[in-house]
């Protein structure tokens, strides 16, 4: 029985391990020294599926010197995959490696199902869980850049587009037959994102009219970046363990010990092999990383696979040209561990809490932005919304109740000292 909108696809995966001489190579050709296996790579695909909505029902993995130019696999293996798709009834085969036209449509052919590579499985996953309309541009101008090379002799499969997973988010553009159509989208959708862009740095210079510092937060897919967040904030972000709950990032101001204010931004989190077009795509949310005076790189403390996930993310923060941003390594779910795993990190969970006091201490210890100076101020009684405003901003030192006023001498941050200039003392 076909899959329906109440029943999720069935989805059989396959892993691809390629050894050039004796030595392991990852999907995209690179020596993979220290990478995840094919098992561990399996494991991530599930996740990602699952993220998209399908329902595993099966998996096979080959190792080979090197990929057959027509099918990836060997002919025997892409006949025990025929085999394997017929006995689970999988509507979709999702390849755990990047797959050229001609395998795409040849695949496709040998096996009668739908057949879908790593990237556009990401790719649909990011079109599930884009909520704003800059998030769902964003994605739609990925998915369509990926696609475009991709329709020669593939069009039965476009031609259900928005009908399964990795199928999601160009709509009914008739892909197969319209390049023309499908490139003036794309000029309309880069318009569109530069607007965006516009927009956003407007309200970004609005926010630098006061010199608070933005802190961004980046890591791994699933790391906690988001309940983290909340945690540090009070926000409500939406919390998953599903793969890229996070795409539209979100902006927030944090108060640190000493009373200086900064700006928290969430961001999406990372993968290995992200795909190059949907970095590029997601250039005007990824500006939050670039701009930032500050990154918390978060990490998964529990993963076994955590210092590949970091090499990963750096990697990632590489191809941004933020390397030479200031780091602060934050080890998550520390609650989970009974020892270890969080050498040179800040260790902290941000399900229950712990850490955080430490974190918020090392923020206001690496931020130079916004520095405290210390001043006495006199503020009529009439004032109190300016008082107020001292005592929740500022860390008051001496405070003294006169006839007309009230004296204090306090640390301010100078973002706060701008607007307290009528009240200074000599």
């Amino acid at each position: 029985m076909p899959a329906t909108a109440s029943t999720p696809e069935r989805v059989f995966l396959v892993g691809v391990e390629f050894r050039r001489r004796g030595i392991a190579a990852s999907a995209s050709g690179a020596p993979a020294a220290g990478a995840l296996d094919t098992a561990d790579r399996l494991a991530e695909l599930r996740e990602l599926a699952a993220s998209a909505g399908g329902n595993v029902v099966g998996s096979m993995e080959q190792r080979r010197p090197a990929p057959d130019p027509g099918l990836l696999l060997g002919r025997g293996k892409v006949a025990e995959l025929q085999g394997a798709l017929a006995a689970t009834g999988a509507d979709v085969a999702v390849f755990d490696h990047e797959l050229t036209p001609t395998q795409l449509r040849n695949l496709e052919r040998e096996t009668g199902v739908r057949v879908i590579d790593r990237t556009q499985l990401i790719l649909d996953t990011f079109a599930r869980h884009a909520r704003t309309r800059e998030g769902q541009l964003q994605v739609e101008l990925a998915q369509l850049e990926y696609l475009l090379p991709r329709l020669t002799g593939h069009g039965a499969a476009m031609s259900r587009l928005g009908g399964g997973i990795g199928t999601r988010g160009p709509g009914e553009t008739k892909l197969e037959t319209d390049r023309r159509r499908i490139h003036q989208r794309v000029r309309e959708l880069r318009h569109a994102l530069e607007e965006v862009r516009r927009a956003r740095q407007q309200q970004r210079q609005k926010r630098e009219e006061v010199p608070l510092a933005t802190v961004a937060l980046v890591g791994y897919t699933n790391a906690g970046k988001s309940t983290l967040f909340n945690r540090l904030t009070g926000a409500d972000v939406l919390t998953s363990s599903r793969m890229f709950a996070t795409l539209d990032p979100t902006v927030r101001a944090v108060q640190l010990p000493s009373r200086r204010r900064v700006l928290l931004s969430d961001t999406v989190g990372f993968l290995r092999h992200l795909p190059h077009g949907l970095i590029s795509a997601f250039r005007a949310t990824l500006e939050e990383v670039q701009r930032a005076s500050l990154l918390l790189h978060v990490y998964d403390a529990t993963s076994p696979h955590r210092a590949e996930q970091a090499q990963q993310v750096q990697q990632v923060l590489a191809e941004l040209g933020v390397t030479a941003t200031p780091q602060i390594a934050v080890a998550n779910k520390m609650d989970l561990l009974t020892e270890g795993a969080a050498a040179g990190a800040i260790a902290v969970s941000a399900r229950t809490g712990a850490g955080i006091a430490a974190l918020l201490t090392a923020l206001d210890q690496a931020l130079p932005l916004d520095p405290i100076q210390r001043h006495r101020l006199r503020i009529p009684h009439a004032e109190g919304r300016i008082l107020h405003l001292v005592h929740q901003h500022a860390r008051v030192l001496a405070e003294r109740h006169l006839a007309d006023a009230t004296e204090l001498d306090a640390e301010l941050p100078e973002s706060l000292l701008r607007r307290l200039q009528p009240y200074l003392q000599p």
